[in-house]
């Protein structure tokens, strides 16, 4: 079984200790290819050396402004992050977005950001990782704006209504990970609606761990477990759902 984890940022200093064995538990469950999207110009150094120092050719790599890192600067952290979109390895921009779950004093800056690096997607014909919080509208809204239509929607824990109203707007992925095994998500019904066409797994490691690990630092090779409740939820097996969710990557990030 080959699973591409489309998201995890184990370049991470949680993950300083171990990396090593991480890796090597991610490729003995299976996971063989990784995308490392970027978070902030602070970031950029300790990706690029995941990178530089890995030579199974495991990873891959987004270049891009988290939204909650986005602030009066914002632009001149644009400027630095833009020339890397060329880098080796590079293949998507992200991870970058709109995130008002915790405050909205930055909205505009965020927005503005956004949609600057949904343009680099444009310019550069890159698939954008788009994180959203508590923002699905204003979200839509940028993305409709600037017409960017390769867009995965990371850790997407939406309503069916919203599978259909982004697939009015783009042509979007969908990433699902740990959070579907939690007992109150109830994603059942958006994995259906999604299917495995438009589906990609992913982590986010070292966040959103799944069952049975959840508490305990999330990383890929619990992506078995996401892996395991989607194909239940779907009434496939979960080498079905590998194997899609590694061609739909594949079709994004190259082979």
């Amino acid at each position: 079984m080959n699973i591409y984890d489309t998201h995890t940022h184990i370049y991470l200093d949680d993950f300083d200790a171990d990396r090593g064995d991480v890796v090597a538990r991610a490729v003995g469950a299976g996971v063989s290819r990784m995308m490392l999207p970027n978070v902030d110009v602070g970031t950029l150094p300790r990706l690029k050396k995941m990178l530089s120092d890995e030579k199974e050719g495991r990873f891959t790599s987004a270049v891009g402004l988290h939204p909650t890192s986005v602030d009066a600067s914002y632009r001149e952290a644009l400027e630095m992050l833009y020339p890397e979109l060329s880098s080796a390895g590079c293949r998507a921009v992200g991870e970058v977005g709109i995130d008002l779950y915790w405050d909205d004093t930055c909205a505009g800056w965020q927005k503005e950001a956004f949609e600057e690096q949904l343009k680099w997607g444009a310019e550069k014909n890159l698939p954008v990782i788009v994180h959203n919080r508590s923002a699905f509208d204003v979200t839509m809204a940028s993305i409709a704006r600037v017409g960017w239509k390769n867009i995965i929607l990371h850790s997407f824990g939406g309503t069916p209504e919203e599978v259909r109203r982004a697939g009015e707007v783009c042509d979007p992925y969908f990433g699902i990970n740990g959070v579907v095994t939690f007992k109150n998500a109830r994603l059942e019904n958006t994995v259906r609606e999604i299917g495995l066409s438009r589906m990609l797994v992913e982590t986010d490691a070292p966040y959103l761990t799944p069952v049975p690990h959840r508490g305990k630092r999330n990383e890929p090779s619990y992506i078995v477990n996401t892996v395991n409740r989607i194909a239940d939820i779907l009434g496939v097996s979960p080498q079905k759902v590998a194997d899609v969710t590694w061609e739909n990557a594949v079709s994004l990030f190259g082979a």
